[in-house]
């Protein structure tokens, strides 16, 4: 199996993780303040990646500084303007235009660097957009204009930015210590903003498991995973499969009860999958090889 490819499957995995963290959040953001949950998740994450590698601190470099920490704070922001968002508008606009850096993150790729995005993709990027917005049930829909809209604008703004610049600095550079960067920014952020109104512990031990579970799989081995994935392929292609985690998210809801399947959930889901099948299907051309970043 080539490099590139194992690449796109750890992406998938990723998907997968970020997908059973949110039917794992949805139920602990109603006992503990998100910004609350979000601090204690990444500042944990952060702690264990320091325990794993005792000496992790020491060997970071200046650039390494340089890279990570405009990283985080970009990630961190995306959470934060998506909360804001997800308070001001409803769940399934939320997704859906939460779900546009797929579209964003070529566009920005292009406008950045003049990053060169396939046809292929190009096409897959919208069969994907159509199944998300069949899957957060905006299809078809009147979405009026709301102020909580802007927010979640600039939330797929900021992970579309993140994704491409991720991909820039991720080269020959140290995926785990990167990584660690991000998390502990990203940690720090959220909690100062939980600070402001008064920190809240997790109150109850389903609370605390899925701060365990988002902290060790979703945000150490996800983040870690990514960071070594983005310096492989390409922003674009790197977005349409982080986007399996709307589609995932899905069926583990409908698998744990959360949910219950629907049509749309199989047409929109259906969408996603052909989409990812479009870019990654093996070619005699390879038409989908990770471009360079300049």
């Amino acid at each position: 199996m080539s490099k590139t490819r194992l690449a796109a499957l750890a992406l998938l995995g990723v998907g997968f993780g970020w997908g059973a963290a949110f039917v794992l959040m949805k139920d602990a953001i109603n006992q503990q303040p998100l910004m609350d949950f979000l601090g204690t998740r990444f500042l944990l994450a952060a702690a264990l990646m320091a325990v794993i590698r005792p000496k992790l601190i020491m060997t970071i470099k200046p650039a390494d500084l340089k890279g990570g920490v405009p990283l985080g704070l970009l990630l961190g922001l995306g959470f934060i303007t998506q909360t804001i968002g997800l308070e001001l508008t409803t769940a399934a606009i939320s997704g859906f235009l939460t779900g546009l850096y797929v579209v964003l993150t070529p566009v920005f790729a292009w406008l950045i660097y003049r990053s060169k995005v396939s046809k292929k993709l190009f096409v897959a990027i919208f069969i994907a957009l159509a199944g998300l917005a069949i899957l957060s049930g905006t299809a078809g829909s009147d979405i009026s204009f709301q102020i909580g809209q802007l927010w979640l604008v600039a939330c797929a703004a900021l992970f579309a930015l993140h994704i491409i610049w991720l991909a820039k600095f991720s080269q020959n550079r140290d995926s785990y210590s990167l990584a660690f960067i991000q998390i502990g920014t990203v940690g720090l952020l959220c909690m100062g903003f939980g600070l402001v109104d008064g920190y809240t512990p997790p109150p109850s031990p389903d609370v605390w498991f899925a701060v365990l579970f988002t902290a060790v799989f979703a945000t150490v081995i996800a983040f870690w995973i990514q960071t070594w994935a983005q310096s492989i392929l390409d922003p674009a292609r790197a977005a349409l499969l982080l986007t399996s985690e709307v589609a995932y998210a899905a069926i583990i809801a409908v698998a744990v009860g959360q949910e219950v399947l629907s049509s749309t959930a199989i047409i929109g889901g259906g969408l996603m999958l052909l989409a990812m099948l479009i870019v990654e299907w093996p070619t005699k051309e390879n038409q989908v090889s990770r471009e360079p970043i300049h």
